[in-house]
């Protein structure tokens, strides 16, 4: 390689970042322009000027370019190059641009701050640029407080960034960036739809997608342009996780788009319909390229050949920028009148309108009434094709994976789907009986199946070594995790059956409650940890995936055992409090139906009671079943080595040793009475030997 063409290379550079920038802004323009969304909506209100009609769509496109451009640089550095554990020559470059691009990312998101106060206020920039009404905004206000949250977040990236030298601090700055990308997700258009929390929920994981899918390729593009040593393996380690991106993009984007438009003529008389049109065809061109790439040009660039990887890399970037300018436009058009209508007051708390009241048996709308919930679904639906594809591998090489762990793993999962959207989940955030079913459930149902699908272990006889020199991969990382300090400490059963028991006492008898269930994504922590805690406290238990070191079978039954009393304490406590738990939110619901709040709580506390005895009799019976196995599995191993002549007893193997020093004295003692002298003790032999060879 000659230096013409190394220096070729770094002046293509700056035109590859400008590119994108240029192209972003341009559709961004165009869009607006079509929608009309920059001229005066509601006549007689006063303008905020052009400075902010149109500075807000361009700071914002700037904002999410340099996001883009600070996750694409940080997940080359830290996950993607090959390496050791400290940043070489060859990364440390990608680490400071991060740190430039979140610089630019602090002041953009300033300016979005600055502007988005004008355009609210409908008054010219210079009359907000007040100190106390500008830090007002930001922290009272949903959108100040996401715009003051990515600027803080851009400017300690840009201050931490240069000082980061290892691997690992790198990986915890990718994490706080794509993070820091999330907050705007939870206001605007979104926020306001009346599936609020399916509509914020899949924007969320659209933006995440998108950050890690646009910010990657443009940095393995990067990488392959400025001929970055292992550019080649980034390429290949980033396709799997460009494919994962690019599905959820895909699923979250059309589930938001659904939940903003439902399907109607709108798609195609209205601004925003044709610009919801126009990103989907975006998106099906970045498949098909994708597609290409995985199949043409990773064997390609792999052999040396770069050419084709640059071609297509180049156009699969420029229509990324082209599909986030239309994003931008978007978010900045209001959906058609009518399209999400005008949700009560309720339907704003819930985000679905008040169930019907739920009669006596079989209660039959809580298998009628169904939510969609973006993250339980798309969890779950993850959960099972990698699975699948696990067993499949395995399957594929001669090796046998037990039928019964792939069924628990699939029962787990639709029981978990079952909890989060059917009914249970609907009733669940107005009464809080079904609440507590829906807990029962997440917490003593679901665990035990998904821990007896063995999932860890599936993982890592199925997933691929990093190949020497390569960047720890998916499995590497699992191991890591699985032998970590971290894990070692929160499995000891202790710390685990106080997790499990503990949390809930916090949850319900503090105020935590009642905060959790007025936020969405409060509500959904809320499950997803109880979900973790059940399945950490019965992996400790019953789980068959390798970790710490765990008590033996009669140390877990004593763990399980002592727990439970915990548990119908808890359970007692819910039947005989005269204090309503959450009863702010119970009564912003407002439910006209059904028991009263009291007697509500006092069945929720019954259910816990009834429902905690099941999970602990079938975890017993199979924590007897495992001890018995184990005890089988240990004596043909004793027999085996009996067979060889190894008893693998440690007294046996002392008595052995004592034995065979037993038989050499007498050996000795035969051979010294034959030769005509006295007998000696076997060290006084050895002795007398040693001088004779001294004397002579």
């Amino acid at each position: 390689m000659t230096a013409d063409v190394v220096t070729g290379s770094r002046r293509r550079l700056p035109l590859l970042f400008l590119a994108p920038v240029v192209l972003a802004l341009c559709v961004t323009l165009l869009g607006l322009w079509a929608a009309g969304s920059t001229a005066q909506q509601v006549p007689g209100i006063e303008d905020a000027g052009p400075l902010t009609s149109w500075g807000l769509p361009l700071a914002r496109v700037t904002a999410d370019i340099s996001a883009v451009a600070t996750v694409g640089a940080l997940l080359l550095a830290g996950v993607l190059l090959p390496g050791g554990r400290g940043l070489g020559p060859s990364r440390m470059p990608y680490l400071t641009a991060a740190a430039v691009a979140a610089g630019l990312w602090a002041v953009s998101s300033v300016a979005l701050l600055v502007l988005t106060l004008s355009d609210l206020f409908a008054r010219p920039v210079s009359a907000v640029l007040d100190p106390a009404m500008v830090a007002d905004f930001a922290l009272t206000s949903a959108q100040g407080r996401s715009y003051a949250a990515m600027a803080a977040a851009g400017l300690a990236l840009a201050t931490l960034c240069p000082g980061v030298t290892t691997v690992r601090w790198a990986r915890l700055a990718l994490v706080l960036a794509v993070a820091a990308v999330l907050p705007p997700a939870f206001t605007g258009h979104s926020a306001a739809a009346g599936n609020h929390d399916a509509a914020v929920t899949s924007l969320a994981l659209h933006v995440a997608g998108v950050a890690v899918w646009v910010g990657g390729l443009l940095f393995v593009l990067a990488a392959a342009v400025h001929r970055t040593e292992g550019a080649a393996v980034a390429a290949r380690h980033f396709s799997p996780l460009a494919g994962g991106a690019f599905l959820a993009v895909a699923a979250s984007g059309l589930v938001n788009a659904l939940v903003r438009l439902p399907l109607s003529a709108a798609w195609f008389t209205s601004g925003y319909g044709r610009m919801v049109l126009l990103k989907t065809a975006a998106l099906l061109i970045l498949g098909a390229v994708g597609w290409w790439h995985r199949r043409r040009t990773l064997p390609a660039i792999a052999d040396g050949t770069r050419r084709p990887f640059l071609r297509f890399a180049a156009g699969e970037v420029l229509v990324m920028a082209a599909a986030m300018g239309l994003a931008v436009a978007l978010s900045r058009t209001s959906p058609p009148p009518g399209a999400k209508g005008s949700p009560s007051p309720t339907e704003e708390l819930l985000g679905f309108p008040m169930p019907p009241e739920l009669g006596g048996f079989p209660w039959t709308p809580l298998f009628t009434q169904w939510h969609f919930d973006p993250v339980f679904a798309f969890g779950t639906g993850a959960a099972a094709v990698l699975y699948g594809v696990g067993v499949r591998r395995l399957r594929a090489r001669g090796d046998h994976w037990p039928v019964g762990r792939t069924i628990s793993w699939l029962l787990g999962l639709f029981v978990t789907v079952v909890s989060t959207m059917s009914g249970l989940a609907v009733y669940g955030k107005v009464m809080f009986s079904v609440h507590m079913g829906q807990h029962m459930i997440l917490a003593m149902t679901v665990p035990i199946l998904l821990v007896l699908g063995a999932p860890a272990t599936l993982a890592l006889r199925s997933l691929p070594s990093a190949g020497k020199g390569e960047p720890a991969g998916p499995r590497e990382a699992l191991m890591w995790l699985l032998h970590s300090r971290y894990v070692k400490v929160i499995s000891h059963p202790a710390v685990a059956g106080v997790l499990f028991i503990g949390s809930a006492f916090a949850v319900y008898s503090t105020s935590w409650f009642e905060t959790l269930m007025s936020s969405h994504l409060g509500h959904t922590a809320m499950l997803f940890h109880f979900l973790a805690v059940g399945l950490l406290f019965f992996w400790v238990i019953i789980g068959v995936d390798p970790g710490p070191r765990r008590p033996p079978h009669l140390g877990r039954l004593f763990v399980l055992m002592l727990t439970m009393p915990f548990h119908s304490w808890f359970s007692i406590s819910l039947m005989s409090s005269t204090a309503i738990i959450g009863a702010g939110w119970w009564n912003a619901v407002g439910r006209t139906w059904g028991p009263d709040l009291a007697q509500d709580q006092y069945n929720g506390g019954a259910i816990a009671w009834a429902t905690g005895d099941i999970p602990v009799l079938i975890t017993t019976i199979i924590l007897a079943a495992q001890w018995v196995r184990s005890d089988r599995r240990e004596a043909r191993r004793v027999d085996r080595r009996i067979d060889r002549g190894d008893s693998g007893d440690p007294l046996a193997a002392y008595n052995a040793y004592l034995a065979s020093l037993h038989a050499r004295d007498r050996r000795l003692r035969a051979a010294v009475t034959r030769s005509g002298g006295t007998a000696s003790p076997p060290h006084t032999a050895r002795t007398a030997r040693g001088a004779e060879v001294e004397e002579s």
